[in-house]
């Protein structure tokens, strides 16, 4: 699949748009490739783009006052990450993003990308699609760490995201679950011996 067919298919994830107005995209777009372990978009610095997630692995997350790093989202292949209207407050950035794996972006002045919804109504209609997963991606894990148990919250994380326990640190999947790194390895074994 060559990189265009992969856009369109991120796009097809949320809604499909005409060929006309994924012309517009292809215009619009860049494509860059971001080292493995490093910091993109940093909290509190301004970032100006929206992201679409070509291959790799990426998270959000942010600090703790006493320093310690708590993931809150992890985005995959074929995704997109969280708009930029919804990751920054006067015009700066609310988290921080980091790769976990090398990755191959495909990237948007967020400008532009507001200018495309303006005036395409399939490209606007994608958009706000892609808000509201987000939000109900948000409101799912605020559910679920409020009302389920620490193995339940693993066992929906292993469903949702069956590759990713073998590929990034567990450090940032127990902080993504909320528990230290000693209950997520107990929690490990537990299930491995079902």
């Amino acid at each position: 699949m060559d990189r265009s067919e992969q856009i369109r298919a991120i796009f097809e994830l949320y809604y499909p748009i005409s060929a006309n107005g994924f012309q517009r995209v292809l215009e619009t777009i860049s494509l860059r490739e971001i080292e493995k372990n490093s910091l993109f978009i940093e909290k509190g610095k301004r970032n100006h783009e929206e992201y679409f997630i070509l291959d790799g692995v990426c998270r959000s997350f942010v600090f703790t006052p006493e320093g310690d790093e708590i993931t809150l989202s992890f985005f995959e292949k074929n995704s997109v990450l969280t708009p930029h209207v919804a990751r920054t407050q006067n015009d700066q950035s609310l988290v921080n993003f980091d790769s976990c794996t090398p990755l191959l972006v495909g990237v948007f002045k967020a400008e532009d990308l507001l200018n495309l919804m303006i005036e395409d109504v399939e490209i606007r209609t994608f958009g706000n699609n892609v808000l509201q997963k987000e939000l109900i991606s948000k409101t799912r894990k605020e559910i679920e760490n409020a009302s389920l148990t620490a193995r339940d919250r693993l066992i929906q994380f292993r469903q949702r995201h069956p590759l990713l326990e073998n590929t990034v640190p567990h450090t940032q999947i127990a902080s993504y679950l909320g528990i230290t790194p000693i209950s997520l390895s107990r929690l490990r074994k537990e299930l491995a011996g079902q």
